[in-house]
């Protein structure tokens, strides 16, 4: 390594809303030096190549495109005395709050008394999904479709086929509209759409057909992408002809760096497991947005790395409970996942407020929260996959003496679609 530095008080890894909300938070609390990581050629994150709105109305009162409200994170950092490294690529994670990166100026290992994770989460590749079929140009996730159309001006394809109805899936719609592209249609496997109903909607309004219940089989074309194989809910097999194919959703946590770290994985989210404060098994190192599970919004992921920023804040002035006494938490069948998957106690207003959850199917059902095996918080719940749950903290009579919660589903069967949890 070219050097070793020992002045920083927090490191951060990953310029996004969650990476730049913490920063500042932690520059706002009297920190003196907060140094921000960033792999891109600048700051800003996934909204930088989101070239449409709706992005920023809480975080600054009006409404922005993602370039837009970029530019304002990355201005709101600089404005609060965050250092900014862009071109900085971390390499591993090491104990004591230790990084090792590399940038055009060489190798270095950095030290800090803290470091916050923020990289995010991406879409599964096309391997990852397991599709059949040649191997031609014109398959890409959302991303590197904006990259192509916002960043470099290009047009990938004219006519692709999407696949998902995830929300990203309407901004994949709404970059193919800013482009002059005509999708041929839209198929999700499930039986309806992931997305709220409203944003349902959306590619009808377009004109763009809709395909519920359908599974894409293969992919066809030497050197370009000329079809699609489909199968239908009915096992009616049918062939679109198409020059792309647009693949969206199915998020996972950018998690590379904590799968090869010592740093404790949670299988379910794909991220580290932490605690309430976002403190990861090694209590130097916290974690923030949308790296601690698939997916939310940018603002959510703003709202939550402040809250982040704030919890390092505290904890590096003592005020933070310690890590020792912790209930860990565990999930019935039924619930795909829960963030945190630890409570530091005793609780505290500081860091997130609620247990985030999420089902793996719709349902309707009795959610509960017990210790010792007694029920201690229980509600009705009706709600679909990618439906965020909360369930507060203060509102959990946690008994003295409990090691562990477990957060229960029973009489779970398909529910109808009004009142569904937003």
């Amino acid at each position: 390594m070219a050097n070793t530095l020992h002045a920083i008080d927090v490191l951060l890894v990953g310029g996004g809303p969650a990476g730049i909300a913490a920063a500042v938070a932690l520059r706002r609390q009297g920190l003196r030096r907060v140094v921000l990581l960033e792999r891109e050629d600048c700051a800003g994150g996934v909204p930088r190549h989101c070239g449409h709105p709706p992005f920023g109305m809480r975080e600054f009162g009006r409404v922005c495109t993602g370039p837009a409200y970029a530019r304002r994170l990355v201005d709101l950092a600089q404005a609060a005395g965050v250092e900014l490294r862009v071109r900085t690529t971390v390499l591993g994670l090491q104990r004591e709050a230790t990084l090792d990166t590399v940038s055009p100026a060489g190798r270095e290992r950095l030290h800090a008394r803290r470091v916050i994770l923020a990289t995010g989460v991406r879409e599964t590749p096309r391997a990852a999904r397991l599709l059949s079929g040649d191997r031609p140009l014109g398959v890409m996730n959302t991303g590197a479709l904006q990259a192509f159309v916002y960043l470099r001006g290009l047009v990938p394809f004219q006519r692709p086929l999407i696949v998902g109805t995830e929300l990203v899936a309407i901004s994949a719609l709404l970059t193919c509209r800013k482009a002059g592209i005509r999708p041929v249609a839209l198929v999700e496997a499930a039986a309806r759409p992931i997305t709220h109903w409203p944003c349902a909607l959306f590619p009808r309004l377009l004109g763009i057909p809709v395909h519920y219940g359908t599974q894409l089989l293969e992919i066809r074309g030497r050197q370009r992408v000329a079809s699609v194989l489909l199968q239908h809910a009915d096992g009616r097999r049918e062939e679109i002809a198409c020059d792309g194919v647009l693949l969206t959703g199915d998020f996972v946590p950018e998690a590379a760096l904590v799968r090869e770290s010592h740093l404790v994985l949670d299988a379910a989210t794909g991220g580290p497991r932490v605690d309430q404060f976002g403190r990861c098994s090694d209590p130097g190192f916290f974690a923030a947005g949308n790296l601690l599970r698939p997916i939310e919004t940018a603002g959510w992921c703003f709202r939550e790395g402040t809250r982040i920023g704030n919890a390092v804040a505290d904890d590096l002035a003592g005020r933070l409970p310690p890590a020792a006494q912790q209930l860990a938490i565990a999930c019935s069948e039924g619930i795909r996942y829960v963030m945190p998957q630890r409570i530091s106690l005793p609780l505290s207003p500081q860091g997130l407020p609620d247990l985030q959850l999420r089902v793996d199917r719709q349902t309707r059902g009795l959610l509960s929260v017990s210790a010792q095996g007694r029920t201690i918080w229980q509600q009705r719940l009706r709600s679909l996959p990618q439906r965020r749950i909360l369930v507060a903290l203060p509102e959990l009579a946690l008994l003295k003496g409990a090691d562990s919660l477990r957060i229960a589903l029973s009489d779970a069967r398909d529910g109808p679609d009004e009142a569904l949890n937003p």
